[in-house]
């Protein structure tokens, strides 16, 4: 049964009215000022993730336990092995025999070991001189940097001995490598923006899934529906206010990535803006669709829970790489807004305004905005059921 509530005879509540939606406006800033809650949510937890993620989260290995073997030390051996130990990624042990070195790789005290054999000098003078790598693979990723770490010392090592002694420059060659958009290789370059998502998505979607179904819950939307106030006015009213903190949130975390983490921004800070007010708005709507269908604080949260932020975390390509994942989960997070906004943000901060990239993302956000914001709207009558 659907009990439609009438409003006060003699007020014209056909139109919108932006006296009342500035009534509800005020009523809501109200609202958070009285419930420290929404603030902590929106101001307090953005500042905390970002310093926590980004001074405690690195995928980056530095200081890796390896153990250089020397079998017989030589001269070319020594120099080799003091090219590893100076290397900033590499934490370097001596031992002088395999025996000791595995017992110190299975112990779990180094997770690599570098063997130079007894004739490395012979070998060397023969213009081939081979090292043996041994890496504890139980950490695949972290198995494959140690590897490229690892190359990277003998190159070195291998050009400065070159120039030293005065290579000949006729048919030689020089291998030179760039690593464009992250020339210093440093993860927090996307995970801050990486984590710029998951503060956006917990401002928009958590907190006013959580605040609209208080309000079903104390019955405070049904007084809202015995006045002239319409459903569209307060959608308005509840997404104005939380708008602005997000946006605050946004501030403060791009800061903390540009000034505390020395993320480079190459692109527009007012695209950045207008762009990031966008997905805002989307995690709005859902927060607001979620909480007008369940109307129950703890569903509310946590279907936005497994609805927004977990898909922000393992599907939007912030720490997975989507071109790896199966094609039916691939299809899956092209219905997420955070993949969306995780490519226009990696692309704004690493390599400017490149339309060709965020004029797509952009329609495909607006697209889900509005649809979210029909739904809610629809939900959102003034009536029972």
């Amino acid at each position: 049964m659907k009990t439609r509530f009438a409003t006060e005879p003699g007020i014209d509540s056909s139109r919108m009215s932006p006296h009342r939606v500035r009534s509800l406006i005020h009523k809501e800033f109200v609202q958070i000022i009285r419930d420290p809650s929404s603030i902590a949510i929106a101001l307090v937890l953005p500042v905390f993730l970002i310093l926590l993620i980004g001074y405690g989260l690195s995928l980056d290995a530095k200081e890796v336990p390896v153990t250089v073997v020397l079998e017989n030390p030589t001269p070319g051996s020594a120099s080799l092995a003091g090219a590893f130990k100076l290397s900033d990624y590499f934490k370097v042990t001596e031992a002088t025999s395999m025996q000791e070195a595995v017992k110190l790789i299975r112990d779990q005290k180094v997770d690599g070991i570098v063997r130079l054999s007894q004739d490395f000098d012979r070998q060397l003078a023969s213009g081939s001189a081979s090292v043996q790598l041994i890496v504890r693979g139980v950490d695949a990723n972290r198995g494959r940097f140690i590897q490229g770490y690892s190359q990277g010392a003998l190159q070195q090592w291998t050009n400065q001995r070159a120039v030293s002694e005065a290579a000949p420059s006729v048919g030689s060659a020089r291998l030179q490598s760039r690593m464009w958009f992250n020339e210093a290789v440093d993860s927090h370059y996307f995970l801050v923006p990486g984590l710029v998502v998951l503060i956006m998505t917990l401002t928009g979607a958590l907190l006013t899934a959580l605040v609209m179904a208080r309000e079903w819950e104390q019955g405070t939307l049904e007084a809202l529906f015995v006045t002239p106030v319409r459903a569209g006015e307060i959608l308005i009213g509840k997404t104005l206010p939380y708008f602005l903190l997000g946006m605050v949130g946004l501030l403060l975390t791009a800061s903390a990535g540009r000034f505390l983490f020395h993320v480079p921004l190459k692109g527009s800070t007012l695209v950045l803006a207008a762009v990031s007010a966008l997905y805002l708005l989307v995690a709005l709507g859902f927060g607001l669709f979620i909480s007008s269908t369940t109307r129950n604080q703890f569903v509310s949260g946590q279907i936005t829970l497994i609805a927004t932020f977990l898909p922000a975390v393992f599907l939007s390509g912030f720490i997975f790489d989507l071109t790896s994942v199966p094609k039916a989960v691939r299809f899956v997070s092209y219905l997420l807004p955070a993949r969306y906004y995780v490519s226009f943000l990696q692309t704004i901060f690493l390599a400017g305004n490149v339309w060709s990239v965020i004029i797509p993302d952009c329609a495909a956000m607006m697209v889900m905005f509005l649809i979210l914001f029909a739904l809610t709207l629809r939900k959102t009558q003034k009536r029972l059921n």
